[in-house]
């Protein structure tokens, strides 16, 4: 497409599109996440939980692996899904266990992977996931951090102090049927919006930013040795240190998984290794904004401890998963890949649906927590912004001049 201003005009546009085009494809999965997280907090009580998922054993992994499985979602609504189940009890690793499915045993995550990878892809991605989520739950039992688990309960604890449990001893169909509970899980859905939506707004717009701005051979040029003689058969050292980059890439790009996958495509055909780019694939979890919202949720030391634990068993799973397709001799040819073409991201296909018919929910749950707000004050907030809070209001007005300039440049 031709612009009739100069280059960088063309690039702020197409910018400031991305950007929009990443969070109109995942929104219904954000209203949905948030959706499931209020139901949950409101519906089940905190004994079932621990009854459920309240140690780590065999039967409480498989119970939060299966629940993540059917309630696939993108990272932030994983996010709000697994503190809600996490505070009313489940232990860390089944909660670890929903939320690694959750984000990477995704149906419609493995079509987008057949589509731009290959199916050998696909199989990495499913296998690979679960055998993530075993070296998750052995990692956190080696490590045993009963001490940060134990404040970040205190953390959710205090936060969770003031609301008034007035339905408290009702079962979940008693509560269904009361307008009390559906007031609530519209407060409660509002309440999750309000604890991310900045940095939402600010990681989507830096994904654009990247995806638009920063060239193909930046990335090439962070993959040690996906250039050069060796590119078909590369040595350990170098298939480990690309493993090591996987996340770190995603850790400053955050696309979010659907958006990573045609990178994933350019970083592949560009010799990047397989290992490499299932890390890159798999660290969805691993980036600045998930990493922020973790510490909001827990405090600082339990969102680094998580971080630290994703990295080690994302780096570990890649390469199973690299060395298991190597010894059956069925590692993909990275000739095979082209890069993926432009997307378009508004048109008419399920996902306009799906946006159409959450929208909607979106505004009957904004509505019930409207109408709650004249009975109901409990809501509390801190009086004193911290430094971490003035800095992002900062940055979310330099971002919405940012898209508004970049979306109204083609007027121009």
């Amino acid at each position: 497409m031709e612009y009739p201003y100069p280059a960088w005009f063309e690039l702020w546009h197409e910018a400031a599109i991305t950007s929009v085009g990443f969070f109109w494809m995942a929104l219904w999965a954000f209203i949905l996440g948030y959706l499931i997280s209020s139901l949950v907090q409101v519906f089940i009580t905190r004994e079932r939980m621990q009854k459920a998922m309240g140690k780590a054993g065999p039967r409480s992994m498989l119970l939060g692996t299966f629940f993540g499985f059917i309630s696939s979602s993108c990272s932030f609504s994983a996010l709000s899904t697994t503190r809600a189940i996490f505070n009313k009890g489940a232990g860390l690793a089944p909660a670890m266990a929903f939320m690694l499915a959750s984000t990477n045993l995704v149906i419609e995550l493995g079509m987008v992977i057949a589509v731009f990878l290959g199916w050998q892809f696909v199989v990495g991605e499913y296998v690979g996931g679960i055998i993530l989520i075993l070296i998750t739950w052995f990692l956190i039992r080696v490590t045993r951090p009963r001490r940060l688990v134990a404040q970040a309960r205190k953390r959710q604890s205090d936060a969770d102090e003031s609301e008034a449990d007035d339905d408290a001893g009702l079962s979940w169909q008693e509560k269904f049927l009361r307008y009390q509970s559906w007031q609530k899980i519209g407060q409660t859905y509002v309440m999750e919006w309000q604890m991310v939506w900045r940095d939402v707004l600010i990681g989507f717009t830096v994904a654009g930013i990247i995806s638009a701005m920063v060239p193909d051979a930046f990335f090439q040029a962070l993959f040690v040795g996906s250039s050069g003689d060796d590119m078909a058969n590369p040595g350990f050292l170098a298939v480990l240190a690309q493993t090591l980059v996987g996340p770190l890439a995603a850790f400053f790009t955050f696309i979010g998984s659907m958006g990573n996958i045609p990178l994933a495509a350019v970083l592949f055909g560009q010799g990047v290794t397989f290992a490499g780019v299932m890390a890159f694939i798999f660290s969805d979890l691993v980036v600045l904004p998930v990493l922020r919202i973790n510490a909001r949720y827990y405090g600082w030391k339990m969102a680094l401890y998580l971080l630290a634990l994703m990295w080690v068993a994302i780096v570990i799973a890649a390469l199973v998963m690299h060395y298991a397709l190597a010894y059956w001799g069925m590692l993909p040819d990275y000739t095979a890949v082209t890069a993926p073409a432009d997307r378009e991201y508004f048109k008419l296909n399920y996902q306009l649906v799906l946006n159409v018919v959450l929208l909607a929910i979106n505004g009957v749950l904004i509505w019930l927590w409207y109408s709650a707000r004249h009975g109901h004050h409990h809501h509390h907030h801190d009086n004193a912004a911290s430094l971490t809070d003035r800095v992002l209001s900062v940055l979310v007005v330099v971002a919405l001049v940012w898209l508004s300039g970049g979306l109204l440049v083609a007027l121009l």
